[in-house]
């Protein structure tokens, strides 16, 4: 992995060649370069004498030849930052070294040594919050991927496993919680110090490693595992957090209780620790026995946490919990193979919750992410396979490709083998590479070899970017149905050219003459084209395909208004009931946006979507939890996606006319279904459905009525008992120019103003709204006392947010491009992995219409020639100018 290539620009990229030469151009880390790094360290201990302003950190590496590498007269270690005090090999110093970069090149003459380095860090200055940083006066860390190098140098890469032992000293006032990875085997004080050892038996790489000191409380309890080891369980928070920490405690045990049913996945260690920390750039981190969390995934309660919140604190935890197998015991032996990991772990984490919280509306949360995050991803200039061939920067592949879609592609493979058959092929996965740095694949060929499944074909979904298209054609012969298949997959930036995937659909024959359904069958696309016969159920047959979304691709089929309608009001399958829904709404907006509706099929259209509503809002059958997910309008960004150079504002201008219309048509049944709802109490049965039903009312009502939806929605603001419901109120009176939209969103910040969590929700709202104004607020609310750049949590609740607003974003005078533009420059020398996630926002430039499109090239441009950029920001802007 050494090798590289340093290019000045990229190859055809003219937008580049004016740019002013960044520091550090970037190499690129390609693939096909890996080698197995030339030492083996099989113990570390490491010597932390802790402080704010200055940490001083001893680490001593026993180190040997790896006799699977080519030989070597030097070690490498990374390095980043750092102020290098001493340098011993075998308790002698040595002066012989030199530097690479910010690489440590240490020769070394045998084939075994003890390696001792001494360095010092200021964690205070940290802003990257990567490596040891400090944050609210505790001490805490965030190695992945490439953050240890900034704590000491080290071969800071993933398929180098050590055992690891700490010990840490510091002000006992200060730091009188000290925790790390493992075990803790000792701890004392004297004279005002505290100290603490901690051992980890289980070799692991450097990016697992975490230290967290600080003043800190938990809430305790305790897990026995199935073999009847009992494990302590702590979460870690501020004393004032602990009262909302009792959903994360038991959402713990839920995840290991659940993987040693599912999985057969027991906990190793006597300890599991989980700490919330305030300035974190990611969700939460599985380092091993020691879990740091964005406050965001621990801190809950009904006054301040959404049901969405707790789902996704429930979620998170699961995720990282389950790395401890997928991801820690089994590590990843380079970063190409991120998605070893996190895809698998997204499974198990989606497939946890669904049976958590029902199935149905799970699925349907996920698909809509997928939809929402990668499929864009996966269209535009950013698009890579979920194993990439190289990279400049990896924290810029911790993508929806990696995650959401690598969760996907090992999902038709539990849909092709069978649950039973797929948790054989695990088992497989587990017992051949516990304790290893494994590849994409090492699994693919444990499933192959565990389910009994031939694999080779469906090796391309690593190799290749893209969605892939289906189109489905039908023809009744005889009494059968033929159905006609065939599959593209696009062309993306370094593919031109692709090959057709194994796709397995899902698929069952509806009869709408007598409402009979046929079988499920599993139809698995090999070809670029192929044929399947199936019996019909009945007259008029309608096609219910790719059920449960069994495939992650784009559908295509010439289909009725009224198979559509059918297929919403009567399918088996709720998450094709749900397809047939968004398919009817989608056929009917991007007609409306596109400007190819005539005034009689815009209002054929508009009946026969209200017909369909209609019926879900009606229907006693359906608990609320599912019918608010039928109830949601596709979104305005997924919209986009399906038109050719759109309009964004014809777009919203397209779907906010459906919901008035909706919510005229349809205003009684509205009405009843949210008395109905608002008489649920808090704890009651489907209260969680009733309320995002109640929410879901309100926004039609917005659109449809704004008085009577302000009054509305003011009413449930006031009388709210817990956030779900207030949020979802002052959500809607965010878009209204109405004098209780003024009140309520002060009542709401001075209500909440102590609390992190809530204001930020506070900020999202707003950057988020339908205002006409939403562009001023967002302005001002940079400028407020609470807004900062330096925590990641405050800069995303702002301005990801207002990214994600269409209508704002998307102002016509490029003045949202601008802010975003200014944002990125601003932040990058801050904390330059949290400014990169938003360069994909400005990457749309050629999909969009050629006014904005030149608007947003340009502001990319801008960036291209300020200069002094970081990798993270470099990578990601030329690969949006070149692709």
């Amino acid at each position: 992995m050494d090798i590289v290539t340093t290019p000045t620009t990229p190859d055809g990229n003219p937008e580049l060649a004016d740019a002013a030469p960044t520091p550090h151009e970037p190499p690129v880390i390609r693939r096909e370069d890996y080698k197995p790094y030339p030492w083996i360290v099989s113990e570390t201990h490491l010597d932390f004498d802790l402080g704010l302003d200055a940490t001083r950190v001893v680490s001593k590496l026993t180190v040997a030849r790896n006799a699977k590498a080519d030989p070597a007269d030097t070690m490498r270690l990374n390095g980043d930052g750092l102020e290098l005090l001493s340098v011993k090999v075998d308790g002698e110093v040595v002066n012989n070294w030199r530097m690479d970069g910010d690489d440590l090149i240490l020769p070394l003459s045998s084939d075994a040594h003890e390696v001792e380095i001494a360095t010092e860090i200021d964690p205070s200055a940290n802003t990257q919050l990567m490596g040891l940083y400090a944050s609210g006066g505790m001490l805490c860390t965030q190695c992945e991927a490439e953050g240890f190098r900034r704590i000491t140098f080290f071969p800071d890469r993933p398929d180098v496993l050590s055992v690891y032992t700490v010990k840490m000293r510091g002000s006992a006032e200060q730091f009188p919680v000290m925790l790390c990875n493992g075990n803790e085997v000792a701890t004392g004080e004297e004279e005002g110090e505290r100290w603490a050892e901690w051992h980890d038996p289980w070799p692991k790489p450097s990016y697992l490693f975490a230290l967290v000191a600080g003043d800190l409380v938990s809430n305790r309890g305790t897990f026995t595992t199935m073999n009847g080891r009992e494990v302590e369980l702590n979460i870690w928070v501020r004393e004032e957090d602990l009262p909302r920490t009792d959903h994360a405690l038991e959402s713990l045990r839920k995840s290991m209780k659940w993987d040693e049913e599912t999985f057969g996945r027991e906990y190793d260690l006597d300890l599991f620790n989980i700490v919330a920390v305030s300035d974190f750039n990611m969700g939460a981190m599985e380092n091993k026995g020691l879990n740091v969390f964005n406050t965001k995934y621990v801190l809950a309660d009904q006054e301040t946490a959404t049901d969405a919140d707790y789902d996704a604190i429930e979620g998170v935890i699961a995720h990282e919990y389950f790395h401890n197998w997928s991801g820690n015991r089994i590590t990843c032996r380079d970063w190409f193979q991120l998605s070893l990991k996190e895809g698998f772990t997204v499974l198990r984490d989606q497939l946890f919750s669904q049976d958590m919280q029902g199935e149905a509306v799970k699925r349907i949360e996920d698909v809509r992410i997928l939809r929402a995050a990668q499929f864009p991803e996966d269209s535009g200039p950013l698009a890579h396979p979920i194993r990439p061939d190289s990279y400049r920067e990896i924290s810029n592949f911790y993508t929806a490709t990696i995650y959401n879609k690598g969760a996907e592609v090992i999902r038709m493979m539990r849909t092709m083998a069978g649950p039973e058959k797929f948790r054989e092929g695990t088992d497989l996965y587990f017992d051949r590479h516990d304790g290893e740095a494994a590849t994409c694949e090492d699994f693919v060929s444990a499933i192959e070899d565990g389910a009994g499944l031939d694999l080779k074909q469906f090796r391309l979904w690593y190799s290749q970017a893209g969605t892939p298209r289906v189109t489905v054609a039908q023809e009744v012969v005889g009494d059968g149905l033929k159905l006609t298949l065939s599959q593209e997959v696009p062309a993306t930036p370094g593919q031109s050219e692709k090959k057709p995937v194994p796709i397995p659909l899902r698929l069952a024959v509806h009869s709408r003459a007598n409402g009979a359904t046929g079988p499920e069958q599993l139809a698995v696309l090999t070809e670029a084209e192929q044929t399947f016969e199936y019996p019909l159920a009945g007259p008029d047959p309608v096609v219910s395909i790719n059920r449960g979304f069994s495939a992650p691709v784009r559908i295509k089929r010439d289909v009725s208004q009224d198979d559509l309608a059918f297929l919403a009001a009567s399918d088996d399958d709720p998450f094709a009931r749900y397809e047939a829904l968004q398919e009817l709404a989608v056929g009917h907006l991007v007609a409306v946006a596109s400007g190819d509706r005539s005034d009689a099929d815009r209002a054929a259209g508009e009946d026969a979507l209200a017909k369909a509503l209609g019926a879900i809002l009606t229907d006693d059958a359906l608990d609320d939890a599912m019918r608010g997910e039928l109830m949601t309008l596709p979104s305005e960004s997924y919209l986009f996606e399906q038109m050719d150079r759109p309009d964004p504002a014809r777009i919203h201008e397209a779907r906010e006319g459906l919901k008035a219309t909706l919510g005229t048509t349809l205003a009684s049944e509205f009405h009843a279904l949210y008395d109905r709802c608002e008489a649920v109490p808090f704890d009651g049965e489907g209260a969680r459905g009733a309320r995002k039903v109640k929410t879901q009312v309100l926004t039609y009502a917005a659109a449809s009525d704004p008085a009577k939806a302000a009054e509305l929605a003011a009413h449930q603001y006031d009388k709210a008992d817990n956030m779900t419901d207030r949020q979802g109120a002052l959500m809607v009176l965010c878009g209204l120019e109405c004098p209780e939209r003024t009140a309520r969103l002060l009542d709401f910040y001075n209500r909440y103003k102590g609390n992190a969590l809530v204001i930020d929700k506070w900020f999202t709202l707003q950057a988020l709204s339908l205002h006409p104004q939403a562009i001023e607020h967002v302005k001002a609310l940079a400028k407020h006392d609470d807004f900062t750049l330096r925590n990641p949590n405050r800069v995303r609740s702002l301005y990801m947010a207002f990214a994600g607003n269409p209508q704002a974003f998307h102002a016509a005078d490029g003045e949202g491009y601008r802010m975003l533009a200014d944002l990125i420059l601003e932040l990058d020398p801050i904390n330059p992995q949290t400014a990169a996630r938003f360069v994909p926002s400005l990457g749309k430039w050629r999909k969009i219409e050629e006014g904005r499109a030149e608007k947003m090239r340009g502001e990319l441009e801008r960036i291209a020639k300020a200069g002094n950029l970081s990798r993270d920001i470099y990578e990601q802007v030329a690969r949006s100018l070149e692709g």
